[in-house]
């Protein structure tokens, strides 16, 4: 029987092979760089803001399976969402991905809790939340690239 851990593995799989929102952005309205040392993972985001709403994203890079399918995954959840509600979605997948996630929703997260199991793994919390750490910097305003370290 399918269980619910292989459907997330086939999640983290298909957004590795296949990318969504992975290329570089005409015109960005911010671009901020993310580098993970430990993994080699290294990315760039690009935003485009409609006033405090996410109207574009996408990405581009080199990472680690986590680090690119937690970067698809992302930017297909923020098209769309104001900085407000995308902080909120930052915090709860941070607390999904480091801690026991009991005070998550994950039904809430969608795909986006494909990426819970890595919890397991702590040297693997930073390929998963690099995507995440760029982006909330990059919605705070910063210009300096980001690292995990």
């Amino acid at each position: 029987m399918f269980d619910l851990k292989d459907l997330y593995q086939e999640v983290i799989v298909d957004h590795n092979r296949s990318p969504r929102n992975f290329h570089k952005m005409d015109n960005p309205d911010r671009t901020l760089e993310g580098f993970n040392p430990l993994c080699g993972d290294r990315l760039t985001l690009y935003l485009k803001m409609d006033d405090q709403k996410i109207d574009d994203i996408s990405f581009d890079g080199s990472g680690c399976a986590i680090s690119v399918a937690s970067a698809s995954l992302m930017t297909d959840a923020m098209k769309g969402k104001t900085a407000a509600q995308a902080e909120q979605i930052f915090n709860n997948f941070h607390d999904l991905v480091t801690t026991d996630g009991s005070n998550v929703d994950a039904e809430k997260l969608g795909k986006l809790a494909a990426l819970a199991g890595v919890r397991e793994y702590p040297t693997r919390v930073k390929c998963a939340t690099l995507c995440w750490h760029t982006l909330h910097s990059a919605l705070e305003g910063e210009e300096t690239a980001i690292s995990t370290e």
